[in-house]
């Protein structure tokens, strides 16, 4: 049977009132928390995302009777908490009596945003099956026009009466009023959808010295549902804790009206124990985009290039470890750059580029730069150099558990097959216990501390060199392993 379109006539013995009108008269302010979700930066995938944390104020008009009457917010995000909902009427005009937020879900949920709104609702023949102001969207349409209230079951589209088609969830509202007029309402609430991380760039320049040109900028994803046209933005840096498992979660192009001058970024300042940048001018955060904005003007740094080889770790067992078998192998070489932070650094991910012979820049590594204060050090591994191997092997091990001491020997052998001489930083944590010493190297260490030994080792171009040294652990007869 072909379907039929049916409308249904509804008695107003409910005294349902036209929701009143809840436009926004300014743009938003929006708080965004940084989140590191993948979904929320896919260059892929649709639809919203329920990850990422902001907190949003907004002031909506409200034209009002005096008395009890049904308002209607639409155009809200999709993924709200509803318990954090705030609404105010600054000048004491009316007072909330009950609130309800209409959730966008299933079939309904493109039309939620137009609850309140003006529609025309069609059939599939193009007939008229109602006109007048969008009451509910669900199981059926409910329309309140000048004839009366009509349910809509059966439909084929749904035109918005003033061109617009906001998306979204709604706040039903219950207000009473003291008097007819037009009111400010000033609404906040946390969404997810939101977030913001650092997208670090450097790009090393040419000479044996390491510097680079530095350039950072905040990328902020919009998968909440909803656009945010010319938006107020502040970002926040660090890591609130959310309690509540059900609350938010904490095209690729320059934000409009944003330039790289240092009279444009962003004014920094503390939080509590956070870091906020506020943004210097108005952004439009399109439904589906990852827009960015500068955090500080490019500048050049000074930066440490090293080639290390770390074995083992700092952890300490808690009493002698005397397995043979232990600690042997070796790690990978890798390379990492250092830089010191020369402002407030939020977390991010760091690109670092170089120059090939035509003076093309390409891309030789990225690694994750965590929340950085002023003057600290940031370090990132790129990558693992490809001419330069290592080979780690136990020459002697020893236990003397009447005289309580344990004494071990590596060699390590590291080969260059590349054009350059190369250093090689090799790390070494004697693990076995907390009380040791160097008994001999073949040659001195940079550096010594309680729990790493650090050599740094010439190896010649197209050529080897070899790292030897021993260690002694000793320990207390109360200490003595079982």
């Amino acid at each position: 049977m072909k379907p039929h379109c049916t409308a249904l006539a509804v008695a107003c013995v409910m005294a349902l009132t036209a929701p009143a009108d809840a436009r926004a008269t300014s743009a938003a302010s929006l708080t965004i928390y940084r989140s590191d979700n993948a979904s929320l930066y896919a260059s892929s995938g649709d639809g919203s995302v329920d990850d990422g944390y902001a907190v949003v104020r907004e002031q909506r008009a409200l034209k009002l009777a005096a008395g009890t009457q049904d308002v209607i917010l639409g155009d809200l995000p999709i993924h709200i908490d509803p318990e954090a909902i705030a609404l105010g009427f600054p000048d004491g005009g009316a007072r909330i009596v009950s609130q309800r937020l209409s959730l966008a879900q299933g079939a309904s949920g493109a039309l939620t945003g137009l609850v309140g709104h003006a529609v025309h609702v069609l059939g599939s023949n193009g007939e008229s099956l109602a006109d007048g102001t969008l009451v509910r969207a669900g199981d059926g349409l409910l329309v309140k026009g000048v004839l009366g209230t009509t349910l809509v079951r059966h439909y084929a589209a749904v035109r918005s009466g003033d061109g617009s088609f906001p998306t979204g969830s709604s706040l039903d509202l219950r207000v009473d009023a003291t008097r007819n007029a037009s009111v400010e309402a000033a609404l906040s609430y946390p969404t997810a959808g939101l977030g913001w991380r650092a997208a670090y760039v450097a790009t090393l320049q040419p000479g044996t010295a390491c510097r680079m040109q530095f350039e950072s900028r905040a990328s902020i994803a919009n998968r909440s549902g909803r656009d945010w046209n010319d938006a107020q933005l502040t970002l926040i840096a660090g890591e609130p804790n959310m309690a509540k498992p059900s609350a938010p979660r904490p095209m690729m192009a320059m934000a409009r009206g944003f330039s790289a001058k240092a009279e444009a970024m962003p004014q920094q300042d503390s939080l509590g124990d956070y870091r906020s940048f506020t943004l210097p001018g108005a952004v439009n955060l399109p439904d589906g985009s990852i827009s960015q904005v500068p955090l500080y003007a490019p500048r050049t740094l000074d930066c440490v290039r090293t080639t290390l080889l770390e074995n083992g770790n700092a952890f300490q067992p808690q009493q002698p470890n005397l397995n043979r078998d232990s600690y042997e192998g070796s790690g990978a070489i890798v390379s990492t750059l250092k830089l010191k932070a020369f402002d407030s650094l939020p977390a991010g991910y760091l690109r670092v580029l170089t120059a090939d012979r035509r003076g093309v820049p390409q891309f030789v590594g990225e690694g994750r730069i965590d929340d950085t204060p002023k003057g600290s050090d940031a370090t990132i591994s790129l990558g693992t150099p490809f001419d330069l191997r290592a080979q780690r092997t136990r020459t002697s091990f020893h236990v003397d558990k009447e005289g309580r001491t344990l004494d071990e020997a590596f060699r390590i052998e590291l080969s260059n097959a590349g054009d350059s001489p190369r250093t090689v930083t090799v790390r070494e944590h004697p693990s076995r216990w907390r009380q040791w010493k160097l008994v001999s190297s073949s040659s001195k260490p940079a550096t010594q501390t309680a729990d790493t030994l650090e050599f740094q080792v010439e190896v010649p171009a197209n050529g080897k060199a070899t790292l030897t040294y021993a260690v002694r652990y000793s320990w207390t007869a109360d200490q003595q392993s079982q």
